[in-house]
């Protein structure tokens, strides 16, 4: 098998002996990622909704219940939408043309 191969199947089973409850040896970071103000984040980047729901991948429906509080952001969209919150500019700086 390739070195890479053998990387991930390391890996792999790091994960799983880590769910079964294994936990000597591994060093656990956990980041606490704050409920974002999602109408006072995308006022930091001026970009209207439709602007700012495109620039992060994401329906303009779902800014729209997101900012009108009919829905909170989970997963990847809080951490994008936190770093958005620390550096407005982040997505125009890193994946703009």
């Amino acid at each position: 098998m390739s070195n890479t191969f053998d990387k991930i199947m390391a890996g792999l089973d790091d994960a799983r002996a880590y769910m079964d409850g294994e936990r000597d040896g591994f060093k656990v970071h956990e980041i606490e990622v704050p409920d974002p103000d999602v109408v006072a984040i995308r006022g930091q980047t001026g970009l209207s909704q439709r602007a700012f729901a495109k620039s992060i991948g994401v329906p303009l429906g779902t800014l729209k219940n997101w900012e009108q509080g009919r829905r909170r952001p989970k997963g990847p969209a809080r951490v994008l939408l936190a770093l958005i919150g620390k550096r407005p500019s982040i997505v125009q700086q890193e994946l703009g043309r």
